[in-house]
């Protein structure tokens, strides 16, 4: 662990450098709009005073979709569902979100992808038995690389009508790598044998398939996740209701945040221009 000294220094250092290339990223989206609204069409929003936004970033554009098709239900549907396993069924809650996560990975992914998602899965958790670190992580590594199979992908393509959504199972594969992961690291750190009845490949499934963080994070390790199914099993409904308003709360700031950011900051606007590439700072590239 490094000093608290240290760690202070980086921290600033790191948030020093955030902000000043930010503020060079938006002098330079207010120096070049006029030339950037004739390349890309800025879009003029609504929430900030009239303020353009940036419509090449694809990213955003892309998950704000998302949320508004289909996945923001199903987030509701996980916390009714929670709520309900904890008063009816308290002791087999990890299952039925389990089964709940499996349920609407088949809704928005279809059965290949959620197929492909259970075939990952099953085949880290069958390597992670060797307990060896350099075989998870030579696992992990192959099936991540398969994302850029071009026979791969070309299959995957085949299984879904839109890019979007070959894109959202690209995605959704790429987080899940990093929880199998997680699972494999920590039973690979478990003394033989392992007496805990954690690691065993259904609470692998539970664990992959725990929907909040299903398709893009944020990253919960897998002891994260078992201190998490623990603790939730003694909280009241009151107190579950006011976590969820808290987590609410501040997911609808990171929202607001990161529509500022698209709306003060052109960032792929100008990654798309060459001619603004050559002529802006190094500090804004």
């Amino acid at each position: 662990m490094l000093p608290r000294w240290e760690l202070s220094f980086y921290l600033l250092a790191s948030l020093g450098f955030h902000l000043y290339s930010f503020y060079e990223v938006y002098k330079a989206s207010r120096e070049h709009e006029e030339e950037l609204d004739r390349q890309f069409a800025l879009e003029i929003g609504t929430l900030f005073g009239g303020l353009k936004k940036d419509p090449t970033d694809f990213e955003w554009s892309f998950w704000m979709e998302w949320g508004k098709q289909r996945l923001l239900r199903f987030l509701f549907g996980h916390v009714a569902v929670s709520q309900l396993a904890s008063v009816l069924a308290r002791k087999h809650r990890p299952w039925i979100l389990g089964a709940y996560g499996i349920w609407a990975s088949w809704c928005v992914l279809g059965a290949h992808g959620t197929a492909i998602i259970f075939l990952h899965t099953l085949i880290s958790f069958c390597v992670a038995q060797f307990r060896s670190l350099v075989l998870t992580w030579l696992c992990s590594l192959l099936l991540l690389s398969t994302l850029r199979l071009q026979d791969v992908e070309e299959v995957k393509r085949g299984w879904y009508q839109t890019e979007n959504e070959y894109y959202l199972l690209q995605f959704t594969l790429t987080v899940r790598c990093l929880y199998y992961t997680s699972f494999s690291l920590e039973l690979c750190w478990q003394e033989v044998p392992c007496g805990s009845s954690f690691y065993s490949f259904p609470w692998l499934v539970a664990y992959v398939f725990y929907y909040p963080v299903f398709h893009n994070g944020p990253i919960l390790s897998f002891p994260e996740f078992i201190a998490k199914m623990q603790q939730q099993e003694y909280c009241s409904l009151k107190s579950n209701l006011s976590a969820f308003a808290v987590g609410l709360g501040r997911l609808l700031c990171y929202w607001w945040l990161a529509e500022l950011m698209v709306h003060l900051m052109y960032m792929h606007a100008i990654y798309s221009s060459a001619s603004l590439l050559r002529a802006v700072s190094c500090w804004t590239l």
